[in-house]
């Protein structure tokens, strides 16, 4: 006998259905614009018209559904997350939200028809950026933010998103429907594990989030130069490895002192022979804080430092930044709404990774809720939550719908 999809046993049940839809027989993945997002999509939206709602596939590939309020045509309050997955990924990261968002418009029945707002559902389609390197490709077509170059992207195989699109049976010149005007909306609700520990260091199933993070990455080229390791005194070495390397233990220091994120995640080295001096040295840089403020002042001091140290050891340090993306504030109506959804005073979190929240704040106001999980493991196969935990977020998410609506 299958669980009843309005239950947390019902709801874990269908995140196990997905995580089932992979394109590795190992393991979870499950990608932009390939079959297996066409079978996640079609899944959900079995279960959408199961719950009472219309559904459709937008222009980017987003599975949405809709159940209409009091009266025809209102704006809608938005609930869910991505369907789309990393690499050898969990199982609930993202599908977790879109699972309760459906048990929740099914729980509601009848109750939606009351509702001074229509309710809808929405399963992103690419928020994680895995096959073409771009992420929140599903939540920026929404928000209106698409950019025209995104098309020429190619994965691995060199297939561009253009023809990917087209071989998913989307039309590319049909990308400007999938946009959302703001006053079709009336605001965006994302369940999702919290990807960190607090929750579970402080025993608490479920927290509100106040904010999501501001990040700014960048590549940092270390020049030095190459030469034999066994000719070389140590007074003549410029060795870039060796200045990299104190580049990565100031960025980790520099990230523990001010209370910001700052990580290096890649480090590459020229020419990479075992008895040659490194020449040159790539590394990356991931800053992120809970106010772009706050990250912008650790780099504006952080920078100086880094050069400082290269010239100390007559090496030349170039920095290119990557990308930028504004740290988003949830809105406090929203963020009271699942507080009081939660009730009893719950945690208040700042979200240390990116979310699809972060795009739709381009348009509606957003808020998000937190589910405890498993020593804050996420984006991994041991990616685990609690029944109880989920059975309270199925809780609190009804009922800020409902305190919204009141």
């Amino acid at each position: 006998m299958s669980a009843d999809p309005t239950s947390a046993a019902g709801v874990l049940a269908r995140c196990s259905t997905l995580a089932a839809i992979s394109a590795r027989p190992d393991g979870i993945e499950r990608v932009h614009l390939s079959p297996e997002h066409a079978r996640a999509n079609a899944e959900v939206a079995g279960w959408l018209r199961q719950a009472g709602l219309a559904t459709w596939q937008d222009a980017a590939g987003n599975q949405w559904g809709r159940r209409e309020g009091r009266t025809p045509g209102l704006p809608a309050l938005v609930l869910g997350s991505h369907l789309d997955t990393v690499t050898d990924a969990g199982p609930y990261d993202g599908i977790l939200g879109v699972a309760l968002a459906i048990a929740v418009a099914q729980r509601l029945g009848e109750r939606a028809a009351t509702l001074p707002f229509a309710l809808e559902v929405v399963g992103f389609a690419d928020e994680e950026g895995t096959r073409f390197g771009a992420a929140l490709l599903g939540s920026r077509a929404v928000a209106g933010q698409w950019d025209e170059s995104w098309w020429a992207l190619r994965d691995r195989g060199g297939v561009t998103l253009r023809e990917a699109s087209v071989a998913f049976g989307l039309d590319p010149d049909q990308i400007g429907t999938a946009a959302r005007a703001s006053d079709e909306l009336v605001g965006y609700l994302e369940a999702h594990i919290e990807q960190g520990p607090e929750l579970e260091a402080a025993d608490e199933s479920l927290g509100v989030v106040s904010s999501i993070a501001g990040a700014r990455r960048m590549r940092l080229t270390v020049l030095g130069e190459a030469r034999h390791a066994g000719g070389t005194p140590y007074s003549r070495r410029r060795d870039a490895l060796a200045g990299a390397s104190e580049i990565v233990l100031a960025i980790e220091r520099a990230g523990r002192e001010s209370g910001c994120i700052a990580t290096v995640g890649q480090l590459a080295v020229e020419p990479g022979g075992v008895n040659v001096i490194p020449g040159r040295a790539e590394l990356s840089v991931d800053l992120r804080a809970e106010t772009d403020q706050a990250r912008d002042q650790l780099w504006a001091t952080l920078e100086p430092q880094l050069h400082e140290l290269c010239t100390r050891r007559g090496l030349r340090l170039s920095v290119e930044e990557w990308h930028r993306a504004t740290a988003v504030a949830c809105a406090p109506r929203l963020a009271a709404a699942v507080g009081a959804g939660i009730g009893a005073k719950p945690p208040t979190l700042w979200s240390r990774a990116g979310h699809d929240a972060m795009a739709m704040a381009a348009i509606t106001e957003v808020g998000m809720l937190f589910v405890r999980c498993h020593d804050g493991i996420s984006h991994h196969p041991a990616e685990s939550v609690g029944e109880i935990d989920v059975a309270c977020a199925l809780d609190a998410l009804e009922a800020a719908v409902l305190h919204l609506a009141s």
